[in-house]
């Protein structure tokens, strides 16, 4: 079942409304201006007891009032966009009354991006536009003097992830850095939400970066397996989800992770395996309210209280004693995730109840969407073989995949093309290279060339298969010698080769 949702933004203990579109849930259907009109009067009394009961004791929520809030602003649009007019208590709608119609713009006629854990569409070429992004999430943009510090603090030359904005948004990042100048550890937590067997190229950035930075910084490292997510989320048997967990282990595994500095975990192993980590799950979810995830995440009164509860167990790896066989009964170590992100959400809730329940905020460091073939409007689907070069995908099918499917911005006509030159931020080909090109010379020469007209659309994506076909043979060979007792050396809880 697909949720339509709100996206809202929660940001360290508020909630903030992003763009609003409709929360009905499935099957519903249109709402009448008077459900409506009684959905917004009984929320305008909600607001009012929340209110009212965290006056008389001086403490309670703020985000559980603000999300009420919010969720209360949203329905009063909803009813204006329905009913015609301005939403005023103890004045119903007349039952004659009905919206004008308004065209698209009744659901954002700013075109707004809508960037959510389970959604992610824009309608620009170039894709999302995430400098309006990092103002909406109220996260802060990697600028050039952090890869300055990071480099300074690593002792080598930032990835290329990091030089070309690959990684382009952070929280708390320059905090990191300060307790590692002062010999304090952190540790690296990511993960996957395995939804098939077969991973593709664009799920590789997260792990690719993150070993970048476990070798760096020479820290522990733990990647969450959310089996239990894609069984709640998608038409799959539990059995399905963890077959495709232990599946993508081994191509995460085949990235080069150390096994004495790596614990990978399924989520439906895991949790009934680590009573300390049920332990934090169930803190985060005594300080999480149903009002703050639908303002959060969108849900609905019919989705499953599984989806309900669950960012509490993607949130819980974010606490170091989640992992006693790791750090011991140490609550004090601040964990860096990085990610995508759109997997903000979860982290901002998580940010939001750390302090409450005596534990550090996490840090983050988020990624750009890896584009589908067909243009950057969307990210890649494991769902969709023709939007995605895959791991499993032969040197022919490679070849196939990019000279038919990637999105061109070269010109009709060859001479078209030679006289005006291309557009390389929409071209597929050139936006892959900037993922796994490494050479920053060689990269910027191709733009020119590309966009003087001096290289042809065929060139470029000659250049790009010849990129990507021996990185993923090579990858492919790598996983060939992840055996299961490989995989079961990972995802065995143990000590690391850390002390703490």
């Amino acid at each position: 079942m697909q949720v339509e949702r709100v996206s809202c933004q929660w940001r360290e203990g508020y909630v903030s409304v992003e763009k609003m579109t409709d929360c009905l849930g499935d099957g519903e259907g249109a709402k009448t201006p008077m459900e409506l009109y009684e959905e917004l009067t009984a929320q305008g009394d909600q607001v009012r007891a929340l209110k009212t009961a965290k006056a008389e004791k001086c403490l309670g929520s703020q985000t559980e009032i603000e999300a009420a809030v919010q969720l209360l602003i949203k329905l009063k649009v909803d009813y204006k966009q329905v009913a015609g007019q301005d939403y005023k208590a103890g004045c119903p709608p007349s039952e004659n009354s009905v919206a004008p119609d308004n065209g698209p713009a009744a659901s954002g006629g700013d075109d707004e991006d809508t960037v959510d854990p389970w959604n992610v569409s824009t309608t620009n070429a170039k894709g999302v536009d995430y400098d309006k992004l990092i103002v909406r999430f109220g996260s802060s943009k990697i600028d050039k003097e952090l890869v300055d510090r990071i480099e300074k603090v690593a002792g080598q030359r930032p990835h290329h992830f990091l030089r070309r904005g690959i990684f382009f948004s952070h929280r708390d990042m320059h905090q990191v850095l300060d307790a590692y100048e002062k010999q304090k550890s952190f540790y690296l937590y990511t993960g996957r939400g395995p939804s098939s067997e077969s991973m593709h190229v664009g799920h590789l950035i997260p792990f690719i970066f993150t070993k970048w930075l476990q070798d760096v910084f020479d820290i522990p490292l733990v990647i969450q397996l959310t089996d239990d997510e894609k069984y709640l989320w998608k038409d799959l048997t539990l059995e399905d989800c963890h077959h495709f967990a232990v599946e993508n282990a081994k191509d995460i595994i085949a990235c080069g992770f150390d096994v004495n500095k790596t614990f990978i975990f399924s989520d439906l192993d895991y949790m009934g395996a680590s009573p300390e980590f049920y332990r934090n799950v169930v803190k985060i979810q005594k300080h999480v309210t149903f009002n703050q995830v639908k303002g959060i995440f969108g849900f609905t009164d019919s989705d499953c209280i599984g989806k309900i509860s669950f960012p509490a167990i993607q949130a819980a790896p974010s606490f170091s004693n989640s992992f006693p066989q790791i750090f011991g009964s140490r609550k004090d170590i601040q964990c860096l995730i990085p990610c995508a992100i759109d997997q903000d959400p979860y982290f901002r809730m998580t940010r939001d109840v750390a302090p409450r329940i005596g534990y550090p905020k996490p840090a983050l460091l988020h990624s750009t969407f890896f584009p589908a073939l067909q243009g950057a409007q969307t990210k890649m689907s494991a769902s969709d073989a023709n939007s995605s070069i895959f791991l499993t995908d032969t040197p022919k099918q490679i070849k196939n995949k990019i000279n038919k499917h990637a999105f061109s911005g070269g010109k009709d006509t060859v001479e078209e093309h030679r006289q005006d030159g291309g557009n390389p931020d929409v071209d597929v080909s050139f936006m892959y290279l900037t993922f796994f090109l490494e050479d920053d010379e060689q990269l910027e020469k191709i733009r020119q060339d590309y966009a003087s007209g001096a290289l042809l659309t065929g060139e470029l994506k000659k250049i790009l298969i010849e990129t990507l076909q021996p990185m993923i043979a090579q990858h492919q060979e790598r996983r060939k010698q992840v055996t299961d007792e490989t995989v079961k050396q990972f995802m065995t809880p143990r000590r690391l080769n850390f002390h703490f």
